[in-house]
């Protein structure tokens, strides 16, 4: 932490980041996120499940690199909410929001490491 960070954190002057305005449909293998959870774009998003996603306040990553942390929402919870109808995307969302799980750091090797046998 530098120290001009520093000093907004000691007296409180930080400002919560607005939300971007809502985007066009992403495109396959993006990244949207509300908060702290994140998805990640398949194929069969439709508009009108888009639509719902931005107005719940979902946005799509679009900086970076992104250095914040996210609970990945599972792969298969959000296909079946792509396949769903309209009424139960919510309770799907909300079972996919629990089950969420945080990705686990990658640690980068500074060295290589020498493998003997």
């Amino acid at each position: 932490m530098g120290a001009f960070d520093g000093f907004r954190t000691l007296f409180n002057i930080r400002q919560e980041r607005k939300r971007p305005p809502a985007g066009p449909k992403p495109k396959l293998g993006a990244k949207v996120y509300l908060h702290d959870v994140r998805m990640v774009v398949e194929s069969g998003l439709s508009d009108e499940l888009w639509e719902w996603l931005t107005e719940l306040g979902f946005r799509e990553v679009t900086f970076s690199p992104d250095r914040r942390h996210y609970r990945d929402l599972p792969r298969s919870l959000v296909s079946r909410m792509y396949d769903a109808p309209r009424e139960e995307w919510r309770p799907l969302l909300k079972v996919a929001i629990q089950e969420a799980s945080k990705r686990p750091p990658v640690k980068v090797a500074t060295r290589a490491v020498r493998v003997s046998s």
